[in-house]
C-alpha cells in the first residue's frame, strides 16, 4: 500500500465521524428537546476548553517515543466517550461527554497533520492529496447520513461517531508508519516540552498568523452549528442538504488535488487573504436566502474559505515554530481556530439563531472582515521581510 493511500485512509477513519457530527449533532441534541441556546452551549464547550486541552494533549503525545501510539489512545478514549452520550440523558452529562469526545478527537488532526508533512517533505508527494482522500470520507458519510435519516432516527448519528473512533484507533496501529516524536528517538521531559508551548506564545510573527486564520476559520461556525436547521425550515430535504455540505467538501478536495503548483506560486499569505475575501462574500449572501440554484455555486467557496485558508495556515505555522515544537504549533493553531475563536462564535451562533434566524450570517461576516485585516497584515509583512 502506498504512502499516500495509507495515510489518506487514516484521515478517513477520522473524518467519517466528523462527516456525521459537524451537521447532525445539532440534529440530534435538538431531537431531544434542546433550545438553540442550548445546543450553542454544547457545540462551543469543547471548542472554548481547547485553548487548555490542545496544549496539554500535545504535551501529553510528545512524551511517547513513537507518533502513532497516543493517536491511538485518543482514539480508543473519543469513541468511549460518544457512546456515553447515548446512555446518559440531560444537559449537563451530554456537554460533559461531548466536551470530551469532542476534544479527544479533534486533537488527532494536528498530531496527523503534524506526521503528513513530514512524511511529504521526505517521500515528495503532495500533503493535499492524503487529506482529501480523507475528504471524501466526510462527503460520504455526510450524503450517507443524510439518506438515513430521512428513513430511520438520529440515535444512528451516536452510534456511528462512536464506531468512527474505534476506527480511528485501529487505523492508527495498523496504517500509520512507527515515526519517532523527535528526531533521534529523544524523550524531552515535561519541563522541556513546556518550554516550547511558551516560547510559541511569545512569538509574534507566530501569534499573528494563528489569530488571522482563527478568526477566518470561526466564520463558519454559525453554518456548521444551523446550516442543516435553516435549511430544512426553508423545505430542503435531509438528501439535499447532504448533498449541499458534499459540494463545499468536494470544491475542498479539487483545491488539494488540483492546485498544489498555484498554491506554490502564490503563497501561504496570499491564501489566507483570499480565503478571507471568499468567507466575507459567502456569509453575506447565505444571509439573504438564496435560491437553491444559487447555494450550490455559493457552496463552491469552501474551497477558498476553508481549504485555501487551512492550507495556508499550515504552512505559515511550520514557518514560524521551531522543529522541535512542531506539534505543539500545530496543535495550538487548531485549538485556536478549531476552539476557542471558532467555540466563541458558536456560542454566539446559537443566541443569533434564536434573535435573527439566518440573518445570524451577518455576524460570520464581520468575523470575516476582521480575519482579513489581520491576513493583509500578514502579508505585507511577509513581502516586507522578503524584500528586506
Amino acid at each position: 500500500m502506498s504512502r499516500v493511500f495509507a495515510l489518506g485512509l487514516f484521515y478517513c477513519s477520522i473524518f467519517i465521524g466528523t462527516g456525521v457530527s459537524l451537521p447532525y449533532m445539532p440534529v440530534w441534541f435538538r431531537a431531544h428537546g434542546l433550545s438553540g441556546a442550548q445546543i450553542g452551549i454544547i457545540l462551543a464547550a469543547p471548542m472554548l476548553a481547547r485553548i487548555v486541552i490542545a496544549p496539554a494533549l500535545a504535551v501529553w503525545a510528545d512524551g511517547f517515543r513513537i507518533r502513532r501510539t497516543p493517536m491511538i489512545l485518543l482514539g480508543l478514549a473519543a469513541a468511549a466517550c460518544y457512546g456515553l452520550i447515548g446512555v446518559v440523558s440531560g444537559f449537563g452529562p451530554w456537554l460533559v461527554f461531548w466536551l470530551a469526545a469532542s476534544s479527544l478527537l479533534a486533537t488527532l488532526i494536528p498530531l496527523a497533520d503534524v506526521l503528513t508533512m513530514r512524511r511529504a517533505r521526505v517521500e515528495g508527494f503532495n500533503y493535499g492529496l492524503p487529506r482529501g482522500i480523507g475528504s471524501i470520507a466526510f462527503v460520504v458519510a455526510n450524503i450517507g447520513m443524510g439518506g438515513l435519516l430521512a428513513w430511520t432516527g438520529p440515535d444512528l448519528i451516536i452510534v456511528w461517531i462512536c464506531v468512527a473512533g474505534l476506527l480511528a484507533a485501529v487505523a492508527a496501529r495498523t496504517l500509520l508508519p512507527p515515526d519517532p516524536v523527535h528526531e533521534g528517538g529523544e524523550r524531552p521531559g515535561r519541563r522541556d516540552r513546556w518550554r516550547g508551548v511558551s516560547e510559541l506564545m511569545r512569538n509574534r510573527p507566530f501569534l499573528l498568523a494563528v489569530i488571522s486564520t482563527s478568526l477566518i476559520q470561526a466564520t463558519h461556525a454559525f453554518y456548521y452549528a444551523f446550516s442543516a436547521l435553516l435549511w430544512k425550515g426553508q423545505g430542503l430535504s435531509a438528501t439535499v442538504i447532504g448533498l449541499l455540505w458534499a459540494t463545499g467538501v468536494a470544491a475542498e478536495i479539487a483545491f488539494m488535488w488540483f492546485l498544489e503548483p498555484w498554491r506554490r506560486r502564490v503563497g501561504p499569505e496570499a491564501l489566507v487573504v483570499i480565503g478571507g475575501v471568499a468567507a466575507l462574500v459567502r456569509w453575506t449572501a447565505y444571509a439573504f436566502t438564496p435560491p437553491l440554484w444559487l447555494l450550490f455555486p455559493l457552496q463552491t467557496l469552501h474551497a477558498l474559505s476553508f481549504a485555501a485558508v487551512l492550507m495556508g495556515s499550515l504552512q505559515l505555522i511550520e514557518r514560524h515554530a521551531a522543529p522541535r515544537s512542531a506539534s505543539a504549533a500545530q496543535t495550538i493553531s487548531s485549538a485556536f481556530s478549531g476552539g476557542l475563536v471558532i467555540g466563541l462564535a458558536t456560542l454566539a451562533s446559537g443566541a443569533l439563531f434564536d434573535a435573527a434566524g439566518v440573518l445570524g450570517y451577518l455576524g460570520m461576516s464581520v468575523l470575516a472582515l476582521l480575519g482579513l485585516i489581520g491576513a493583509w497584515r500578514l502579508s505585507v509583512a511577509g513581502r516586507v521581510g522578503r524584500a528586506t
